[in-house]
């Protein structure tokens, strides 16, 4: 078999076979392929796509790449749905995952959790995470499993051994402005989440000014896209289509998204995040079938909330990899910075627009993200929103706070903050809402 010819192939629009497809990723990973012949077959499915069969033989060659959990171990009768996870798309101040893994857990639901780390404007749960002291993050594999089947949930990070063609091929996408192709986007996302052995899966992908799929229609294919991947390859999945056109919750940053995720546990957090916490672990439970209704499994997860299981499941996970169970009761520890000033209103009148992208690319100036992967994370720089849309404000009144440790940095992107919100005379009709649609 040749990779001229497959490249000749897709180039002219025509669908792969297994074979060819198992023939790239095998040969690649065993770096058999020149990267120069990779990048000419991803530019040539950039432009022409994949089709449904294609596109399932594509994500299972990466899966079987590398090392495959198996949590069927965990089901006490066949079929049973009992190890599930959530994926988030990203974007400014989406913590969700910090409270949502413990919290499902209370209910008998299993959530082995591989997560990223943060790369341009959005946060990466793994380094929220290591914001917390002695948190560890890689952990072997009987480790990952033996904390699964105990306490129900871990969130790791992606080993060498979990799909390695995504690496391989992310890292080449990254560098042949490839990256922004659906079922390329697709395929890395699903391969990594079924390597991970779960049963079912929600997807929580994100639109608006601070998602990576701004247009909604965008975001609506790669939901469907993705939730038919996983029902070809025989696991339960549905997909919420939710807004990023401002940040998720009251903080953005690393530890400050800890500090909320505890307040989140304690029945205490900012509404709409709690909402989509909420609102996403019950489309979980259902999922595994522990509900009849989502109205029922809402009523379940305020109670493991309100009874206290669920901030005792948050510290059992950091106790088991190695974290400062002392930050959940003094949660004030996690405010580090040396600084904090606030962003005043130049002009009473109401938010009608709040450029999320640019928060988040001034939280990354600060430190709190990265550029670069090999960029270190200052974990305790972060914001604190005192406006959100809708909002009415007076002059001189804070719409955020910012925590933060470099002086000339802030000095740098102090008017790009206040630029970030637009202030009107009038409350402008706004067509948002925290929940667009589900995809099944």
């Amino acid at each position: 078999m040749r990779m001229y010819e497959i490249i000749y192939k897709k180039r002219n629009g025509e669908t792969l076979s297994k074979q060819e497809i198992d023939f790239v990723i095998n040969s690649y990973v065993e770096n058999k392929l020149p990267d120069y012949q990779m990048s000419a077959l991803l530019m040539a499915i950039f432009f022409n796509g994949m089709d449904k069969t294609e596109l399932r033989y594509f994500t299972q060659a990466m899966v079987n790449s590398g090392k495959v959990y198996d949590f069927s171990f965990l089901h006490k009768k066949k079929n049973e749905v009992c190890v599930v996870d959530k994926h988030s798309t990203g974007g400014v101040g989406d913590g969700v995952s910090l409270s949502l893994a413990p919290l499902i857990a209370t209910t008998g639901i299993f959530v082995p959790m591989i997560s990223g780390r943060g790369l341009g404007h959005t946060g990466g749960t793994l380094d929220k995470l290591e914001s917390i002291p002695g948190f560890v993050v890689e952990l072997k594999e009987e480790e990952f499993v033996n904390q699964v089947k105990t306490i129900g949930v871990a969130i790791i990070s992606q080993s060498q051994q979990l799909v390695p063609a995504d690496k391989k091929i992310y890292a080449l996408r990254d560098a042949t402005a490839t990256v922004d192709s659906i079922p390329l986007i697709a395929a890395s996302i699903t391969s990594k989440k079924l390597a991970e052995g779960c049963d079912a899966i929600v997807f929580d992908v994100k639109t608006g000014n601070g998602a990576f799929m701004e247009k909604y229609e965008d975001a609506k294919l790669l939901a469907k896209t993705m939730v038919e991947i996983m029902k070809s390859c025989g696991k339960k999945a549905l997909a919420v289509i939710s807004d990023m056109n401002q940040p998720l919750g009251e903080y953005a940053g690393n530890s400050v998204e800890i500090f909320q995720a505890i307040k989140i546990l304690q029945g205490e957090g900012p509404k709409d995040i709690t909402e989509l916490v909420l609102y996403l672990a019950a489309k979980m439970l259902l999922l595994a079938q522990k509900v009849k209704t989502h109205e029922e499994a809402v009523k379940l997860l305020k109670n493991k909330i309100s009874s206290g299981e669920a901030i005792e499941k948050f510290r059992q996970m950091v106790k088991f990899q190695h974290g400062d169970v002392s930050i959940i009761d003094n949660p004030q520890k996690l405010f580090g910075a040396k600084y904090t000033s606030q962003i005043v209103a130049q002009k009473n009148g109401f938010v009608g627009y709040i450029d999320t992208k640019l928060i988040g690319n001034c939280l990354t100036f600060l430190g709190a993200g990265r550029e670069k992967m090999e960029d270190k994370i200052d974990h305790s720089v972060g914001i604190k929103f005192n406006k959100k849309l809708a909002d009415y404000v007076k002059q001189n009144e804070p719409l955020m706070e910012v925590y933060y440790n470099n002086k000339e940095k802030f000095e740098m992107v102090k008017d790009k903050l206040l630029s970030s919100y637009k202030i009107y005379p009038k409350k402008k009709k706004l067509p948002y809402k925290l929940v667009y649609e589900v995809i099944k």
